[in-house]
């Protein structure tokens, strides 16, 4: 069922920042934009469709191809919401899949991979990242939802967003051609109060941007915080590790966490220590230096609170800036929300081969979730990531790919 407009365009709960990070951030549900995507069924417009397969209960997958006008190619199904590959030129005219997965339906279904579950290029849902002790409570009543991370809920628990069949259409508007996802969520599903319908927008431009809109209603008041986790790898995937790469966050401060990867409540400034990428550094330059937080999340797994400056709220930021110094690709990420998780594949293992017929060693990929931060609805002090029915949740992140001489300068 198609969304509703919004009712009211709430403001929650707003944080001001020290350490130099004059920042002030709102709840999910402020508004970003009211643009409705005009919906073409028929599927032209430089979106193809074709079968990807078939899930045990016989549900047929769909993968959608969006081309834009220099060529920039990006495959999408609808399971999971998952973008299966996504090709690029680098300085050499070369084009390349940048971001890790497969080729089949059957691989992404496969009990290596289920057991392993990386979430190569799906839409995380209802909450991205973690909740500890897999319990909240809301309202005066406490939810318990599944521990699949230790002791702790991750990206939404065992049959999160990132597992279930989307229905999709494909559009072209005035910002280029994409694809509409929508699933509507059941009240109780992996223990969450509320049914939730939930609208994902990939929009393709021919300026070389991927567009991602993300909306949602609900009946009861929810926690939610949805991210999109591809991984890159921007000499193309299937190469070597991601440690040359050049990152540059837009972040005075980052949030610390336990050893389980539960955020503490603090917020400590990068200054001085291996977190520090508001000036570009390669990624593995200070990954293997001997620091608590690296050890805790075997390298970087945390989420970096992102400078807003004079931005209005909801308005879209600077987050993110990669370049890969052999192809000369860069990656550039704004966002409306209030914090970006840094991934750098730690956890891949080797054992999961990808489409190039390489395989996905430690660090051969990393990850830029755009976010709410972790745990927030156990952390008082973080901005609230609570739907109320009425509200309408919208966010925006928007990737750029270009090919340049440099990183520049945020």
């Amino acid at each position: 069922m198609p969304l509703m407009r919004s009712k009211t365009s709430r403001v929650g709960s707003i944080l001001l920042l020290s350490a130099g990070t004059a920042a002030l951030f709102i709840n999910v549900a402020q508004a970003q934009s009211d643009k409705e995507p005009m919906v073409n069924s028929e599927a032209e417009h430089g979106v193809t469709e074709s079968v990807f397969g078939q899930l045990p209960d016989g549900r047929q997958v769909d993968v959608y191809q969006l081309t834009n006008a220099n060529g920039i190619e990006l495959r999408v199904a609808n399971y999971g919401g998952t973008i299966l590959s996504l090709k690029t030129p680098d300085r050499e005219g070369n084009v390349d899949d940048i971001v890790l997965g497969f080729d089949s339906l059957d691989e992404y279904l496969s009990d290596e991979y289920q057991q392993a579950n990386p979430y190569f290029g799906a839409i995380i849902g209802r909450y991205g990242n973690r909740i500890a002790e897999g319990q909240f409570t809301l309202e005066g009543e406490t939810y318990t939802l599944a521990t699949n991370d230790g002791d702790n809920h991750l990206h939404g628990g065992q049959q999160g967003f990132d597992r279930v069949l989307w229905q999709a259409e494909p559009f072209e508007n005035d910002e280029g051609k994409g694809l509409v996802l929508r699933y509507t969520s059941d009240d109780g599903e992996e223990g969450y109060p509320g049914r939730l319908e939930t609208e994902v927008t990939y929009t393709l431009t021919d300026d070389d941007a991927l567009i991602v809109d993300y909306r949602a209603e609900t009946d009861k008041a929810t926690p939610i915080n949805l991210t999109q986790h591809s991984y890159f790898n921007l000499k193309g995937e299937g190469s070597d590790s991601i440690l040359d790469h050049q990152l540059m966050l837009n972040a005075d401060v980052f949030t610390p966490v336990s050893e389980s990867l539960i955020p503490t409540g603090e917020l400590q400034p990068v200054e001085g220590t291996p977190f520090d990428f508001t000036q570009a550094t390669p990624i593995g330059e200070r990954i293997e230096q001997d620091n608590e937080q690296l050890s805790f999340g075997g390298g970087y797994d945390h989420n970096f609170v992102l400078n807003r400056g004079d931005a209005e709220l909801g308005d879209l930021v600077m987050a993110a800036k990669v370049w890969e110094p052999q192809s000369g690709r860069m990656l550039e990420i704004e966002t409306t929300e209030p914090g970006i998780q840094f991934y750098s594949g730690n956890f891949l293992t080797g054992d999961l081969t990808g489409k190039s017929g390489q395989p996905y060693p430690q660090r051969s990929g990393f990850a830029l979730e755009t976010q709410h931060f972790p745990d927030s609805p156990n952390q008082d002090n973080f901005p609230s990531t609570i739907l109320e029915p009425g509200e309408t949740y919208r966010s925006r992140t928007v990737f750029r790919f270009s090919v340049q001489d440099d990183i520049g300068s945020t």
